[in-house]
């Protein structure tokens, strides 16, 4: 009789095991038509705000605040300088937040000392989902100026591939204008929905930017003085989310805060299952 009575039980537990409610759950997700993921960008010049005190938690917490799923932050320093205290950045924000991440190094030096790490500046993507690939692409310059890039990357976001790019461009608008060329070349190699954020030094108006808005659509499109920069009294925008068409985006907004001398934008993006590609 015992015997019988923990077979019963065994079989019991088995059909509520955590992967039967796994699976309970993912029939669920499959049942939806389309999947909403928010973003933001986010240029946080080395976490040194407007009061000049430099504070990375500061800049964590607004991006927990936002409630952000896919963050695309610029001027993000590695082992840069005792500006940022030697600070891994991008690695400091994904523990902090508990995301995944990938960096990208326009600016790479040597140590200062034999041994330790090298030195780099640039840009970086945070992630509630898995970054499964990334590349980071040079972008023209023209003589001595910075150099630029684009971070491309591939977001497994609940089963499916979403393209997400991010970028600061160059302060010349000669520089801009082959570096957005590049930007929609090499975005227009990959497949599916894509996402193309930063901080581009230019106003919509500017002619370098024309190119983004006849590929791109722009999250703001429907706001007048969607203004990023200075934070403290912002009268221009420079900083952008665009996505390709298929994506439905709404609710965008500038968030105010003095963590960084640009204000950070996020925008909610409504994505069609049927426009990606699965991941397996």
């Amino acid at each position: 009789m015992l015997k019988k009575y923990f077979g019963l039980l065994t079989i019991l537990l088995f059909f509520i095991t955590p992967d039967s409610l796994s699976f309970a759950n993912e029939s669920i997700d499959e049942e939806e038509t389309a999947i909403d993921v928010k973003v933001m960008s986010y240029n946080i010049h080395h976490a040194e705000g407007l009061d000049r005190v430099l504070d990375l938690e500061r800049i964590a917490k607004v991006i927990e605040d936002s409630s952000a799923d896919i963050i695309g932050l610029q001027e993000v320093d590695n082992h840069w300088s005792e500006r940022s205290n030697f600070e891994d950045q991008a690695k400091w924000l994904a523990e902090r937040l508990d995301m995944h991440y990938t960096y990208a190094a326009n600016l790479d030096n040597e140590p200062l000392n034999p041994g330790e790490p090298r030195r780099q500046y640039g840009t970086a993507v945070l992630s509630k989902y898995p970054i499964i690939a990334s590349k980071n692409y040079p972008l023209t310059k023209i003589g001595d100026t910075e150099q630029r890039g684009l971070l491309e990357t591939v977001i497994n976001v609940k089963g499916y591939h979403l393209n997400f790019y991010n970028t600061h461009l160059a302060l010349t608008s000669a520089e801009r204008e082959m570096q957005i060329k590049e930007i929609i070349e090499i975005a227009s190699k990959t497949n599916g929905p894509k996402v193309i954020v930063g901080d581009m030094n230019a106003v919509p108006d500017s002619i370098e930017m024309q190119s983004l808005f006849s590929h791109y659509k722009d999250a703001f499109a429907d706001q007048n003085e969607a203004y990023t920069f200075p934070a403290n009294q912002p009268n221009r925008t420079i900083d952008y989310i665009f996505t390709s068409n298929e994506i439905q985006t709404a609710n965008a907004e500038v968030i105010s805060t003095i963590a960084s001398d640009h204000l950070p934008i996020t925008a909610e993006l409504t994505l069609d299952k049927s426009v990606f590609n699965k991941g397996n």
